[in-house]
């Protein structure tokens, strides 16, 4: 349960594509998510740094939207052996090579969106900034459900049976009829 699922948060993060030479003569460049800058601001593909063929650019900055009914899915990205913000990303036929869509730090939403298959999603390890805010905010809105156990009915379904067949048939010659609906008919 949640102490309050309408809670909302949200933070600029500032995606870093690595371009580098693809490993094949049939893909130039290979591009990869390789680091998010919590709180950056605006960006449209400036270049960070330049080694030899490896460019890194800050493609864009989104908004990381934090939400209270997600709360469990943040904390279990926390629990991971390394936290993860995930980059959701698709092909583009514009100027730039790839459409960056969300950034999220649900590993429950990112699952969602490899269902497709039509985009691309990169797990990028999380900042300590940004792991610390997010930790504050399932610290604040998460509350673990206490664990219910299901009990069974005390009715006992064992001791009266009407037949395999439907009452609602009417023909007397259906060999699925209920037996005791037939009895009443033939009375």
């Amino acid at each position: 349960m949640f102490k309050n699922p309408l809670a909302y948060r949200v933070m600029p993060v500032g995606v870093v594509l690595r371009r580098s030479p693809g490993a094949t003569r049939w893909q130039k460049w290979s591009w990869v998510a390789s680091s998010v800058l919590p709180g950056a601001a605006e960006a449209d593909w400036h270049e960070i740094r330049r080694v030899g063929d490896v460019v890194e650019y800050h493609a864009d900055t989104l908004p990381l939207e934090l939400h209270g009914a997600e709360a469990e899915a943040y904390l279990h990205g926390l629990t991971a052996q390394v936290p993860c913000v995930y980059i959701v990303m698709r092909p583009s036929a514009g100027p730039h090579p790839l459409d960056i869509l969300l950034v999220t730090a649900s590993p429950y939403e990112a699952q969602d969106y490899t269902d497709s298959g039509e985009e691309i999603v990169e797990k990028v390890a999380m900042p300590p900034m940004l792991r610390a805010a997010v930790q504050d905010f399932v610290d604040e809105f998460y509350q673990e459900e206490a664990f219910v156990k299901r009990k069974r009915d005390k009715k006992r379904v064992d001791l009266v049976q009407d037949g395999i067949g439907d009452p609602r048939i009417g023909k007397a010659a259906d060999i699925y009829a209920s037996p005791a609906q037939m009895r009443r008919r033939m009375q």
